[in-house]
């Protein structure tokens, strides 16, 4: 009997000596907190001659678009038309980054986005060119008061009137693309093949898109992997 209670015992100390080392790895992993996706990658130039803004076609710049205080602000409506009298797609007012077309490496956008309340059904951020039939390597939707990959998974809720970081990063050889908000890993999804890519920011309406969609952005950076 003796033996028995003793053999017990020794599998309760056991139990309890795992579940606390278990319990101290998992608080120390959650200690290390968010990271810094753009270590060992170098941050190219970027201004104005780097990209341009796909707005409507028959509208001004300025009605569509604003840059002020270090802030790009991007709006449109449903009922806009699309960026080209030839286009079938639908409004947008984008970030075009037309000065680093890339077709191999590994390339990062980053930036600070904010979404106001009311905008849904719009894609706020994609990484474009892909492999037919696909348009787009990867697609940030806005979906009611969520992030996006797409339609899913999701990325961040909760993400209306609030700053946010969003780190995407694009191998291009491995066809690998992750994203990171506010530091932390969201997503790790393969790529879409495509010979060319470039990055884009703002607002592009989405089926069942809001009447009004608007983002707007600060700090951008595109980074490049250090060879």
């Amino acid at each position: 009997m003796r033996t028995a209670s003793k053999l017990a015992l020794s599998y309760v100390i056991s139990f309890l000596i795992g579940l606390t080392i278990l319990c101290g790895n998992y608080n120390k992993a959650n200690a290390w907190g968010p990271i810094d996706p753009t270590e060992g990658f170098i941050s190219l130039p970027f201004n104005q001659s780097f990209y341009h803004i796909q707005k409507p076609y028959d509208v001004q710049e300025d009605e569509r678009y604003s840059f002020c205080d270090g802030v790009h602000r991007c709006w449109v409506y449903s009922a806009d038309k699309p960026h080209t009298t030839t286009s079938l797609t639908k409004p947008r007012t984008e970030i075009a980054i037309h000065g680093y077309n890339y077709s191999s490496g590994v390339w990062q956008f980053e930036g600070y986005g904010f979404v106001p309340r009311g905008t849904t059904n719009v894609c706020i951020m994609q990484v474009f060119g892909a492999s037919p039939p696909h348009a787009t390597t990867l697609m940030v939707r806005v979906y009611n008061e969520s992030l996006m990959y797409y339609r899913g998974p999701v990325l961040l809720r909760g993400a209306f009137d609030r700053w946010f970081r969003l780190n995407v990063i694009h191998d291009v050889d491995n066809s690998k693309v992750k994203v990171y908000i506010d530091g932390y890993l969201r997503l790790e999804a393969q790529g879409r093949g495509g010979t060319s890519h470039a990055f884009k920011c703002g607002v592009y309406a989405q089926d069942g898109d809001s009447y009004y969609m608007e983002s707007r952005w600060k700090d951008i950076k595109i980074l490049r992997k250090c060879d």
